[in-house]
């Protein structure tokens, strides 16, 4: 009887050792302080909620996070859960490194809440959850009231015509500019918004599989960024700015205009006055159209996580809607839970542009071929290397809009051939 209660003392203590020593690695790649800070205290919560467990937050610039989670994989420091952006989400569920979350959606007392998009992006390889979109990022313009009265533009420019204009105008007042260019990391979101807009569409590619990059009405759309740019209408350094670097020059009052996600406005409305600036629906092109990009991030769990009940109890309570609401407050994605819509924060006045771009039938949402394996170099190398060269003057439009098209069409028939 005593070496029974001795073994099942010393199972107990064992147990509780291994429970404590529970390190789980959650990996963030959207990173900024206010981003790391608000997931620091949803992460404390799950910790109380599970005594014995911690949570290593490992925070990656997201300039070039791409490349160095790329690294770290590639090393064996496999996170547990990964913030999962959907331009990577095909490279790392195709290649069998994500967990299936569907069998916990099964069980999840929150699945119901989830809205139908949420889902369905989720969803988006293999018809299987790799990844639990957290929120979803629209892209609207912002603008300066300010600098446009200064400029004489009397109202805001709903064509991209009109567009052109009025950075033409503000860009004559000294030392300000028309358009806070993203020309550095994540600027892909710009030129297939500006180069949809001219064509009139948001197909990337033909019935055969060939890339629309390199058609007449997207080359013209390339063509106006690039223009845009040359002609003084942009900051000179602005071919190299990424997310941080266009929303100060916004806030700073250095430009009039800047295309970006809810996620912008935190910042912004941190150090201007509500009526100082607003949001509107992204100009239209000739053919009364504009497609602003809508993309989505989210939390997915690594197939090598050695604790993956763990893992999705961390997910939830990210996801569930204390975390979820919380979390998006200070991302400014639109939520991915149908209740949180209904939270005050939605409804205030800073959301109005982007809630009257949904609803305006003329504005399509359009979402990037991240079915593409190939898709996330594409966008994070690529496209900042061939961007910046045609904004410097290195190749023609006509040029970049070729080598975009040559590689998507190379990914686009492989997909297709694999079907």
């Amino acid at each position: 009887m005593k070496r029974l209660i001795a073994a099942t003392l010393f199972t107990a203590l064992m147990a509780g050792t291994a429970l404590a020593d529970t390190t789980l690695k959650l990996v963030e790649v959207i990173t900024s302080p206010e981003r790391t800070e608000t997931l620091k205290s949803i992460v404390s919560t799950f910790e109380s909620a599970n005594p014995g467990t911690k949570v290593e937050i490992v925070s990656l610039p997201w300039s070039d996070a791409f490349q160095k989670f790329a690294t770290m994989v590639s090393a064996g420091d496999v996170p547990d859960v990964i913030e999962m952006p959907d331009t990577w989400l095909s490279l790392y569920a195709n290649n069998g490194m994500l967990e299936s979350l569907e069998p916990y959606l099964k069980e999840w007392e929150h699945t119901k809440d989830l809205s139908a998009r949420t889902l369905e992006l989720g969803r988006d390889v293999k018809d299987t959850a790799y990844m639990l979109p957290y929120g979803f990022y629209l892209r609207a313009m912002f603008y300066n009231k300010k600098l446009l009265e200064r400029a004489g533009v009397t109202e805001p420019p709903k064509t991209l015509e009109a567009f052109a204009e009025a950075s033409k105008k503000v860009s004559a007042i000294p030392g300000k500019y028309g358009y806070c260019l993203r020309g550095g990391p994540g600027g892909l979101n710009g030129w297939v918004m500006f180069g949809a807009s001219m064509a009139g569409s948001n197909s990337f590619f033909n019935e055969d599989g060939t890339s629309t990059f390199d058609s007449p009405g997207w080359i013209k759309g390339l063509t106006y960024v690039v223009d845009l740019y040359k002609n003084g209408y942009a900051p000179k350094d602005s071919v190299n700015w990424g997310f941080n670097e266009i929303v100060a020059g916004f806030y700073s009052g250095t430009c009039a205009f800047l295309d970006q996600d809810p996620d912008a406005l935190i910042a912004i409305a941190q150090r201007m006055k509500a009526e100082d600036f607003g949001v509107m629906t992204m100009p239209k092109g000739p053919d009364g159209k504009t497609f602003p990009t809508i993309g989505f991030a989210g939390w997915s769990m690594m197939a090598s996580s050695a604790n993956k009940d763990l893992s999705w109890k961390l997910i939830s309570t990210l996801e569930g809607p204390e975390g979820n609401i919380a979390w998006n407050k200070k991302t400014g994605a639109l939520p991915a839970l149908t209740t949180a819509e209904k939270d005050p924060f939605y409804q205030s006045e800073q959301f109005k542009g982007w809630f009257a771009e949904l609803a305006d039938t003329n504005a399509v949402p359009t979402t990037m071929p991240t079915y593409l394996e190939e898709f996330a170099f594409f966008k994070d190398s690529l496209v900042i290397k061939t961007s910046q060269e045609a904004l410097l003057g290195d190749i023609t439009p006509e040029e970049l809009a070729k080598q975009w098209a040559d590689y998507m069409t190379k990914a686009q028939k492989k997909f297709l051939a694999a079907k």
